[in-house]
């Protein structure tokens, strides 16, 4: 029986990974190599079972995010917290539950509270190990015949986790202390039972207890699940095979990983940078958050020709008060999951890739802030337009080694969350906490258009949910419609996939508030690989006090969306106060019966110059309400025309006048590199940019001195020059 502790035991793993480059020194993978089949059955085995505890438990969850659209996961990890193997479902939690894992491990909770046999544990603290307070881990460790043997960890995300606004992604905080409910990688239970005290607090702290209760439940009752199939394993296969097995799995997935680098990427160093708007400025509710502040996510991935992998963020903007920080830990977890999207979908998903990844997080940035009183509650909102930019490094890695099946331009931004809360007329309570975002369009490939709303970078298994099932809950906000939105697909050779709208009616409530959050002034993917264009950004437009019901007692037709915002159907349609914004960004806000509010799914960018596009194609994209005409003209060069069966043909001649225009109109405005650069320095010399650019540039500046001085002498700038 193992004599040390698990601290001793984790720092012991960690310093034969510095002196080794390997996981616990492993030198070659025994059982493998001598029984390659029953080594992959026993992986198997795990790999199902926990799978199987995802699909059985989901079921015990009254919760739609949960049984909609599986917004859950599960993990088995060694006894020092370094995942073994993993379900489907939301994998970017996998890394964070270890991170919390160790966390515990490192505080010495074996002495105090301890770490028994039937404890539970549970953590949604994003500074000690997750994405968002939303996102709730319970963890139980695992023993046999009084030895450790690991850990069983599952996670989901909450409808509502008790913040100052309703909602699982509130957009008005400025600090944790209006984040929600924080439970700080706690024991919560013992004898597999979770204490009483806790059930109490829980179900006094969020504003949807039958939820949280049901969603806790789900997580116990999957993580029993694996530890009952890690039992059957020891069973089956002996002791020390299964601690064996774990930890060359773990070595085997380091391994994987190195060598898919190695087969796919070009040695060198890849660059590029992502951004964000947040447009505060008037809208918000505490004094130091009233700026429009601007995201920089600078991004800088090593290849080694060894198979090394490191990805710097030097450069960053500064955190703030605001609810995009991210921890360590959450960029952490974006990484490992667009690891496995991208590297080792077919490999063993586990922390063996996470090991082999070098990352530094600047600290001080909005990615690293080591300030646990900043909010945390919405760190979506910066992650994942960050990480654009490492599916743009990466597919550049890939053309440069021929693999153009593999590059993929970028992902839509899952925002517009719409949220909120209200009672109906009963004066019952009911949330606003669609998930339906967990639909959006991916970007092009190397060899084919993106996929049509059906991405999200944090759940491989994108699905936008059932119309009726967000109705279950969201009691007074019914639907009027959800469809494909004309021009959300970035334009190239490839398109990117289309993003959507639905349009929503505010119905028998005493009162709602509703927001949301996207991006509106910037293009959060970046502007699409090799030509290809951004996907469109976001808007924000509702009617109040409209003539809906008026219409309807009328059987007059009513608008179903905004599939052109030029011609402002919806407005136009709808008798009332219309607000239409560019800035994509709403607080909490009161709406009444009768109020119509439409939310809008980005798409992805494109690939390729668009006009490239065969026409034929651009043809069938216009049918099928992907482009509008005028757009395939202008953009993509394809003229069309209504034939007598008002069916789109193309017009040819007035076609190859379109494509003749749109390159004569590139050479006319074109100028050499040194023009360019030089028109821009002037611009930066005399600080010709936007407030937010401005602030966003000098934060990292002062954050690092590095990156400071690059930017100077890229643009020739004195030393002393200051933004």
């Amino acid at each position: 029986m193992e004599t040390l502790s698990l601290k001793e035991r984790l720092t012991s793993s960690e310093q034969l990974y510095k002196e080794t480059g390997r996981y616990q020194g492993i030198e070659h993978l025994a059982l493998k190599e001598t029984e390659p089949f029953r080594y992959e059955k026993v992986y198997s085995e795990l790999r199902g079972a926990l799978v199987s505890a995802r699909e059985t438990a989901l079921h015990i969850s009254a919760s739609p995010i949960v049984r909609n659209i599986g917004e859950l996961c599960f993990a088995f990890y060694t006894p020092e917290g370094d995942s073994v193997a993993v379900s489907t479902g939301i994998i970017t939690h996998v890394h964070t539950m270890s991170e919390a894992i160790k966390f515990m491990i490192r505080q010495d909770y074996e002495q105090d509270p301890g770490i028994r046999e039937g404890d539970i544990f549970c953590n949604n603290d994003p500074d000690l190990g997750n994405v968002h307070t939303t996102d709730v881990h319970t963890m139980i460790p695992i023993f046999w015949d009084g030895e450790m043997i690991g850990w069983a960890g599952g996670v989901a995300h909450q409808v509502d986790i008790g913040a100052s606004t309703p909602g699982h992604d509130p957009v008005a905080t400025a600090n944790r202390f209006e984040d929600g409910f924080y439970v700080t990688a706690e024991k919560i239970g013992e004898h597999d039972q979770v204490h009483k005290d806790f059930k109490i607090r829980a179900q006094r702290s969020v504003r949807t207890p039958l939820y949280w209760d049901l969603d806790e439940k789900c997580r116990i009752a999957g993580i029993y699940m694996v530890r009952d199939a890690i039992f059957r394993l020891i069973q089956e296969e002996g002791l020390e095979y299964i601690k064996t097995f774990m930890r060359e799995a773990v070595e085997e997935g380091r391994q994987i990983f190195m060598a898919r680098i190695r087969e796919r990427l070009v040695p060198g160093i890849y660059r590029t940078a992502s951004f964000m708007d947040a447009p505060y400025e008037g809208k918000a509710w505490h004094p130091e958050q009233n700026h429009d502040f601007m995201m920089h996510a600078p991004m800088e991935i090593t290849i080694g020709p060894e198979g090394s992998f490191k990805l710097d963020m030097d450069g960053a903007s500064a955190s703030g008060p605001f609810p995009f920080n991210s921890s360590e830990g959450s960029m952490q977890g974006a990484l490992w999951v667009q690891i496995t999207q991208t590297l080792i979908y077919d490999g063993k998903v586990n922390d063996g890739s996470y090991l082999a990844a070098q990352h530094h997080f600047p600290p001080g940035s909005w990615c690293n802030p080591q300030n646990p009183s900043l909010a945390y509650g919405f760190a979506w909102g910066y992650l994942i337009p960050a990480f654009t930019g490492m599916f743009r490094l990466l597919s550049r890695g890939y053309f440069a080694r021929g693999y153009r099946e593999e590059i993929v331009s970028g992902y839509g931004f899952t925002g517009d969350p719409t949220q909120g809360g209200g009672t109906l007329a009963n004066g019952s309570y009911f949330p606003v906490s669609n998930f339906e975002l967990c639909a959006v369009g991916l970007g092009a490939r190397g060899t084919m258009d993106g996929l049509d709303a059906a991405y999200a970078m944090w759940n491989p298994e994108a699905d936008m949910g059932d119309a009726e099932v967000w109705e279950t809950i969201e009691s007074g906000f019914l639907y009027l419609s959800r469809r494909f939105k004309p021009d959300t697909a970035g334009y190239g050779r490839f398109r990117g996939g289309s993003g959507w709208e639905s349009l929503r009616l505010v119905h028998g409530v005493e009162e709602l508030q509703l927001y949301s959050f996207r991006e509106g002034r910037v293009f959060h993917g970046g502007a699409g690989l090799f030509g290809g264009y951004p996907a469109a950004t976001g808007y924000r437009l509702f009617v109040r006090n409209t003539n809906f019901y008026d219409l309807v007692q009328s059987q007059m037709p009513y608008p179903l969306g905004d599939p052109d915002p030029a011609r402002q159907e919806l407005q136009q349609g709808l008798q009332g106060d219309v607000y239409f914004s560019r800035d994509a960004l709403i607080l909490p806000q009161s709406f009444h019966n009768g109020d119509v509010w439409l939310s809008l799914f980005s798409g992805g960018p494109g690939y390729g110059d668009p006009v490239e596009r065969p026409p034929a194609t651009v043809l069938e994209d216009v049918r099928e309400g992907i482009y509008l005409p005028e757009t395939a003209e202008k953009v993509f060069g394809v003229a069309t025309r209504l034939d007598d069966h008002a069916d789109a043909q193309i017009d040819e001649d007035a076609t190859q006048r379109a494509r003749h225009a749109i390159i004569a109109t590139r050479q006319a405005r074109s100028v050499p590199f040194d023009t360019f650069w030089q028109m821009e320095r002037e611009r930066i010399e005399r600080h010709d940019m936007a407030e937010p650019v401005r602030r966003m540039y000098q934060e990292s500046m002062t954050l690092s001195p590095r990156w400071a001085e690059e930017f100077k002498q890229f643009w020739s700038l004195p030393a002393n020059f200051v933004l």
